[in-house]
């Protein structure tokens, strides 16, 4: 790998600018050599207060820190690290549209809001004149990745998805990406609107990869093999090298009948849904039929019932009846402190006594068979009396 030093300014920088984003087609500048917004990258876009800064910094003539570029075979160049830095540079001068560009206050020393086409020539060529320091990488993928990974250590983490991303970078993947990956993409306004099926932590959500990762996993059935996931994007790569053309239709089209089965099985929404892998329970029950009606029955009664604490477990207890998925409520210390004094210390049945520590609390009538955990229904055992109770 090679690293090496290249100076450029603004006024290089913007030339050719276009923003073809929302057509999915890219973000080029540098007369058209500079992918701005590589494929691999996050959609992430600086607010107005951090956008404004960058174009008071240049203004000013401060440093604007180091960007990092990787040279293609071809002689054009990506972006790695500066992307939100150079976006909100090329959008403010914007040459070729300026009224499309925004206004920032302060700029040399004026406090008005200024579009950079109002500034006087010598702002203006102030600006354009700005230089800009660009570490350039040559290699190839792998030393890109490793490059990418390190650069990033500083900023924001990258999500493990973003990653993945950059490695398995092709047509199939851009095509998923078009449907998962950014806010109001069509996977998102399927999965969340007007009830949400898919709930996405804030350091993970969709344009951080967060949706098309959870598609992804449903897909290959596995939510926690990673490398089970890596095999099948390295493979989606491997394919759209021989067929340029590869698209994500098939994943699409699963994801929708993901979402159509839950609905048709379940057709009254409830909070906690969104907790529920729903395309690992598609993938293992899709083929049987059930009865809305039925399983309408089963999910109120069980919502209903204050011992059970996992309210998304209900969904996987309808399809395996497996008691584990719905944590039924344990007994409270108080309770297990009142019925011990109820039963002078002694276990219910050897008849010994022990200390409370020593003794286990156990439902007299199963939660299965209409139990539930009150005091009437508990007995304090020793435990291995409490073990014979369960057969051990």
């Amino acid at each position: 790998m090679n690293i090496r030093e290249l100076r450029v300014t603004i006024r290089d920088i913007v030339q050719g600018y276009v923003d073809n984003s929302d057509n999915d087609e890219g973000i080029y500048g540098y007369g058209g050599k500079l992918n701005i917004r590589p494929k691999y990258q996050r959609n992430y876009v600086y607010d107005e207060k951090k956008r404004n800064a960058v174009i008071d910094t240049v203004s000013k003539g401060f440093p604007l820190g180091l960007m990092y570029w990787v040279q293609n075979d071809d002689g054009t160049y990506e972006i790695l690290d500066g992307q939100q830095r150079t976006i909100s540079i090329c959008t403010y001068v914007n040459p070729d549209n300026p009224a499309n560009g925004y206004s920032v206050s302060g700029l040399f020393g004026n406090g008005n809001r200024r579009h950079f086409s109002i500034l006087n020539p010598t702002e203006q060529k102030a600006i354009l004149d700005y230089p800009l320091l660009v570490y350039v990488c040559e290699g190839n993928d792998i030393d890109r990745l490793r490059w990418f990974e390190t650069i990033n250590i500083a900023g924001e983490k990258l999500s493990d998805q973003e990653i993945r991303n950059a490695q398995y970078c092709c047509a199939w993947l851009t095509d998923a990406k078009r449907y998962f990956s950014k806010r109001n993409s069509a996977g998102q306004q399927l999965a969340t609107k007007p009830n949400a099926y898919i709930k996405l932590n804030a350091n993970n959500n969709w344009n951080r990869q967060g949706g098309l990762e959870k598609v992804l996993r449903w897909y290959i059935n596995d939510i926690k093999d990673t490398e089970k996931l890596q095999d099948f994007m390295s493979s989606m790569a491997q394919k759209s090298k021989a067929d340029s053309d590869l698209n994500a239709t098939e994943l699409w089209e699963y994801f929708k009948a993901v979402i159509a089965w839950v609905k048709a099985v379940f057709p009254k929404y409830r909070k906690k849904m969104d907790e529920v892998e729903w395309g690992i329970l598609y993938n293992a029950y899709r083929n049987k039929t059930y009865n809305a009606a039925d399983t309408e029955k089963t999910v109120a009664n069980l919502y209903a019932d204050d011992d059970v604490t996992n309210k998304a477990g209900i969904y996987y207890y309808v399809f395996d009846g497996k008691e584990k998925h719905l944590h039924i409520r344990q007994f409270e210390d108080w309770q297990k402190q009142t019925v011990y004094e109820q039963q002078n210390h002694k276990c219910a049945d050897c008849g010994l006594h022990f200390d409370i520590n020593d003794m286990e609390a156990h439902h007299k009538k199963r939660w299965a068979d209409g139990g539930h955990t009150a005091i009437d229904n508990c007995v304090m055992l020793c435990r291995d009396c409490h073990d014979k109770r369960h057969g051990g």
